[in-house]
C-alpha cells in the first residue's frame, strides 16, 4: 500500500519592498540633518591626504563657516572647499551651524582664482542651512558675495565638482555649488528653502513642513529627474552617519571619476559647458 506523503508548501518570501518602509521626502531631511552624519573635515580626513587649510579673505577675517585648503584625492591634487557645521557645541558656535558670511565666501572665491591659476580641480562639499543672516554678514555684504560667487564659479577655467553632503540650503549652498558636476549623497536634500520656511508661507503653519517638503521636490531622486544634479552617490544602509568610511569612500570613487572625465575638455570648453548647463536648469521639456 502507498502512503501518500503531504507537501507542506513554505510561504513565500515577502517582497522587500514590502518589508522596507519606503521614505518620504520629510524622512530625508532629518537624516541630513542628523547631527552624526559626516561634515565637511570627515571628507578631509577619509578623502583627502596632505591637507593644508588655508585662511582669511584678506579683507576682514577668517570665517570658520566655510573651509578651504588645498589637498590630495590620490594623485589629484585639488583645493576643497566646504561648509562646516561643527561636530561639537563649541565647533557649531563658532562656524554658525556651517551658515557662512561673506568673509566665507570671499575667501572662496580667492583661493578658487589660485586654484584655476595652477590648472587644480576643485571639489566642493555643500552642507548648509543657509547663508548666515545676521547683522554684520548683511553690513559687510552678504548678497553681494553670494552674487559674485555665483559669477566667478560660472567662468572658472578649472574643473569644479560639487558634492552636496547634506542640507543644501538656498544661496548659501549655491554659492559653491557652480559646477561641471553636481554630485548629490543619497539622503541629502536641495532646496530654494527650507521646508519650515515653505510651510510657514504657504500654510503659516510649521507642522506643514512635512507637505511642504514633498512639494519642493529637494530629495536626490527627484533633483535628477528634475535635471538639476548629474549624480547620486549611494549611502550605506541607515544613512552616511552610520558608517563614515563607507560613506566617504563612495564619495572619494564618485569624485575621482569626474575629474577624470572634466580633464579631457579644454578650459574653453568647461566653461561652455557650463554655461549650458545653468542655461538649462528650469527648463524642463
Amino acid at each position: 500500500m502507498t502512503t501518500k506523503k503531504t507537501v507542506t508548501k513554505k510561504a513565500a518570501p515577502a517582497k522587500k519592498a514590502a518589508a522596507k518602509k519606503t521614505m518620504t521626502a520629510w524622512d530625508k531631511v532629518q537624516i541630513a540633518r542628523d547631527a552624526k552624519r559626516p561634515h565637511v573635515y570627515d571628507f578631509i580626513a577619509n578623502v583627502c591626504s596632505d591637507f593644508e587649510e588655508l585662511h582669511g579673505d584678506r579683507l576682514v577675517n577668517d570665517d570658520r563657516g566655510l573651509v578651504a585648503g588645498f589637498g590630495m584625492i590620490d594623485d589629484e591634487k585639488v583645493l576643497i572647499l566646504g561648509h562646516n557645521k561643527g561636530a561639537t557645541v563649541e565647533e557649531n558656535m563658532a562656524s554658525n551651524f556651517g551658515m557662512a558670511n561673506p568673509d566665507g565666501y570671499r575667501k572662496a572665491m580667492r583661493l578658487a582664482k589660485l586654484a584655476e591659476r595652477f590648472h587644480n580641480p576643485i571639489v566642493t562639499f555643500v552642507d548648509t542651512p543657509g547663508a548666515y543672516p545676521g547683522k554684520e554678514a548683511e553690513e559687510r555684504g552678504q548678497a553681494e558675495a553670494i552674487a559674485k560667487s555665483l559669477e566667478f564659479f560660472s567662468g572658472l577655467k578649472t574643473p569644479v565638482v560639487v558634492v552636496i553632503t547634506g542640507e543644501g540650503g538656498s544661496g548659501g549652498a549655491l554659492a559653491i555649488a557652480v559646477g561641471d558636476k553636481i554630485l548629490m549623497m543619497e539622503n541629502a536634500v536641495y532646496s530654494v528653502i527650507s521646508p519650515e520656511g515653505c510651510a510657514g508661507i504657504l500654510w503659516r503653519d510649521g507642522k506643514m513642513a512635512p507637505a511642504a517638503a514633498e512639494a519642493l521636490k529637494i530629495t536626490a531622486d527627484e533633483l535628477i529627474k528634475l535635471g538639476a544634479i548629474d549624480e547620486i552617490v549611494p549611502e550605506p544602509a541607515g544613512g552616511a552617519h552610520k558608517n563614515h568610511k563607507v560613506a566617504c569612500a563612495n564619495v572619494k570613487k564618485a569624485v575621482l571619476k569626474a575629474i577624470k572625465d572634466l580633464k579631457k575638455l579644454t578650459p574653453d570648453e568647461l566653461v561652455e559647458a557650463r554655461y549650458a548647463k545653468i542655461r538649462s536648469y528650469g527648463n524642463f521639456y
